[in-house]
């Protein structure tokens, strides 16, 4: 018998909504069991996750960061995702890698945002203009209706032509955009920030998505000492991740500042007139609430 394989049009039975209340479901079961690997060759990265969750079941997946496919009109990210059963072991599903890895990035950012942002932001500023980008203006859009949405690229054009294709405004000043923002959402693959501390303004919600190896940030140390920092795993971030690693090196921060990960989802609180950070890592415990979702709303 034939693996059962859950493909990209899977995507009209999801809500982003819902997978955050099922992320948060899959944080309220005992700790992932979890594995990674990262293979280099320059800027390339061959990256093995693996995940196991006691009434999840099991996952691996396998994950390519080729940079330079971009100049090729080719995604960056490409690899496999395969569930296996929680009761026998045997492969379950095999979940399209590119829907898996759009909801579970967003996802994880916007349960953060809805847990640790001002519920009636006005403002959402997205740095980035690829394809992680545009899942955001969708997972923001549904967590933070009544939000206008701009979008900053170090290329301008990508960011006209992304405002463009998703209804939203480009804008090129980045201070000025920043201190007008509600939120910050940043998705780019920066090796040097891009995000200035003192940009921040008391009250502003800052969510990092694209570092995820050890020589790479998108926020400055100013941006990290002057924030109460989260994390949705500390397994998968603190040292693996230059935007955390870097700034506990150079004593911008101590262990002892990172607030909570997901595993203390009630620790997620905005406080008065403070500046809220959130490192999203990724992980594969994370693939796998999300993998379990997406299968679980393919079949119903």
């Amino acid at each position: 018998m034939s693996l059962p394989f859950v493909p990209a049009d899977a995507e009209a039975r999801l809500d982003w909504l819902a997978l955050t209340d099922a992320l948060a479901e899959g944080h309220a079961r005992p700790r992932a069991e979890i594995a990674d690997s990262f293979l280099y060759r320059g800027g390339d990265t061959l990256l093995n996750r693996s995940a196991w969750i006691d009434g999840l079941g099991g996952l691996v997946k396998v994950a390519t960061v080729f940079p330079g496919n971009a100049a090729r009109n080719l995604p960056t990210v490409n690899g496999s995702v395969t569930l296996y059963s929680d009761a026998t072991g045997e492969p379950e599903a095999m979940v399209d890698f590119h829907l898996v890895t759009k909801w579970k990035t967003a996802g994880d950012s916007l349960l953060a945002a809805r847990r640790l942002a001002d519920p009636g932001a006005r403002s959402v500023l997205i740095l980035g203009a690829g394809k992680v980008a545009m899942s955001l203006v969708d997972a923001f859009r549904a967590g933070f209706p009544q939000a206008e949405i701009r979008i900053w690229n170090r290329t301008a054009a990508r960011a006209e032509a992304l405002a463009r294709e998703v209804d939203a405004e480009a804008v090129r000043n980045l201070p000025a955009a920043v201190e007008a923002a509600d939120i910050i959402v940043s998705a780019t693959m920066a090796t040097e920030p891009v995000l200035r501390g003192d940009w921040l303004r008391p009250g502003q919600h800052v969510n990092l998505i694209g570092a995820f190896r050890p020589d790479m940030r998108e926020a400055d140390d100013a941006a990290i000492a002057r924030a109460r920092v989260f994390v949705d795993s500390v397994d998968t971030t603190l040292e693996h991740i230059g935007e955390l690693i870097l700034p506990l090196t150079s004593g911008a921060i101590d262990r002892a500042d990172i607030q909570a990960d997901f595993y203390d989802l009630g620790a997620f609180r905005p406080e008065s007139g403070a500046i809220t950070l959130f490192k999203n890592g990724g992980g594969a415990h994370l693939d796998l609430m999300t993998s379990r979702y997406i299968l679980d709303a393919w079949n119903a």
